[in-house]
């Protein structure tokens, strides 16, 4: 085990404040590859922030996007869709504020500015889907129970994809339909984009997330933490990144 710090870092698009988390090994030297983390439809939690403190374990400048702006978190499913909603009103400035992550993820000093790439969890998930689908640059991009329909390509989107994909799909999430699917490896195929497309046998939505049992329970939702399915889609993203920083 490292010697794990964390940094809040405070990065600005068209005015508005956004809150990211970055997180690196003190214990070793030299450039990073950077590697984004986006969050669920809850905002940058203390979930998200611990997801960029492990990839910070395992070599890489973890940094934690603040995609709703002020660090702005959500308490409840109400808040949780307010937020979403508006966050995915407008595309264009969805990949602006995204985008903004990136450069300030890049332009700090434990991080390698020439390798970056992107892992997401839930609305994330379908959110570095969507920034691969539309050509950013990045090596490889990971979701987990993502919100695949985000990767579909809208008029004036379509762009050669050349990031490599990854996706981890719990085989009975119902918050992901069976269309959804089938149209999400669709747009992969059209595309000719480089996915891995990973079914996860028995998993729901969440199945990353302790939390997300809790969650379930309190607010009547079909969600569920599966340890397992959290293990092996972690461990296989690994080999993914190592894979795309060759």
């Amino acid at each position: 085990m490292g010697e794990i710090r964390t940094r809040d870092v405070t990065y600005r698009f068209e005015g508005a404040e956004m809150k990211g988390v970055a997180a690196w090994d003190e214990s070793t030297s030299g450039p990073r590859p950077v590697v984004l983390v986006a969050h669920e439809w809850w905002g940058c939690t203390e979930y998200v922030q611990r997801r960029a403190k492990l990839l910070a374990q395992i070599g890489y400048l973890g940094f934690a996007v603040d995609l709703y702006g002020a660090g702005r978190t959500a308490a409840n499913p109400e808040e949780a869709g307010k937020l979403m909603e508006g966050l995915l009103a407008d595309r264009i400035e969805l990949r602006g504020r995204f985008h903004a992550a990136l450069e300030a993820a890049r332009s700090l000093e434990q991080a390698d500015p020439q390798r970056a790439a992107a892992i997401g969890y839930c609305m994330g998930g379908g959110i570095v889907l969507h920034m691969a689908r539309t050509g950013m640059d990045l090596a490889a991009v990971a979701s987990f129970h993502g919100a695949l329909s985000l990767a579909i390509a809208e008029e004036g989107e379509d762009a050669e994809v050349t990031a490599r994909m990854a996706v981890y799909h719990g085989e009975a999430d119902e918050f992901v339909t069976a269309e959804d699917v089938s149209a999400f490896l669709q747009e992969v195929e059209s595309a000719r984009a480089d996915c891995l497309f990973v079914l996860m046998p028995g998993s729901t939505h969440g199945f990353t997330n302790p939390e997300a049992s809790i969650r379930g329970e309190k607010y009547g939702l079909p969600l569920r933490y599966d340890e397992r399915a959290d293990r092996a889609s972690w461990d296989h993203m690994q080999l993914v990144l190592e894979n795309a920083f060759r």
